[in-house]
């Protein structure tokens, strides 16, 4: 099942639970992925990771909304959005523990032969491809910039 129908029949289950905040985010969701598929040049297709980019750019976006509303002192509306991103994080792929993107970022820096932090935009590069979807590309950058220095 992809995941449009995957999200269909989720939206379908909301509205029988009568559970507005999943409702409402799953129907983002959907439209995003539908206005992708529509998208000039994409041939009416998204691919698995393009798929997976709009997920992660939908959840970084409600995390930053969150944090915004969480400093000018809007726990309701910061709460909503923290809601949101989980709802939107259950169809992406498992997070990275700390360690275990230390020692995927540690491979990948032995793969591109990096011995600096000059080199550190090749070694993101290839870092931010591999773990697309499985770790924030802040995390990414900051255990690259350690392991170079």
């Amino acid at each position: 099942m992809n995941l449009i129908d995957n999200i269909s029949d989720r939206i379908k289950v909301a509205m029988k639970a009568r559970d507005q905040i999943t409702l409402d985010t799953l129907r983002s969701i959907k439209k995003e992925l539908l206005e992708a598929r529509t998208a000039k040049g994409s041939g009416g297709v998204v691919s698995a990771d393009d798929e997976m980019k709009i997920l992660v750019k939908m959840v970084k976006q409600r995390r930053d909304s969150a944090a915004i509303y969480v400093e000018q002192g809007r726990a309701d509306m910061s709460a909503q959005e923290t809601a949101e991103a989980e709802i939107i994080s259950q169809f992406l792929p498992a997070q990275l523990s700390t360690e275990q993107l230390e020692s995927k970022v540690k491979a990948i820096i032995a793969q591109t032969g990096a011995a600096s932090i000059k080199e550190m935009g090749k070694v993101m590069g290839l870092a931010t491809k591999q773990l697309a979807g499985k770790a924030d590309g802040k995390d990414i950058s900051a255990a690259v910039r350690r392991l170079l220095s």
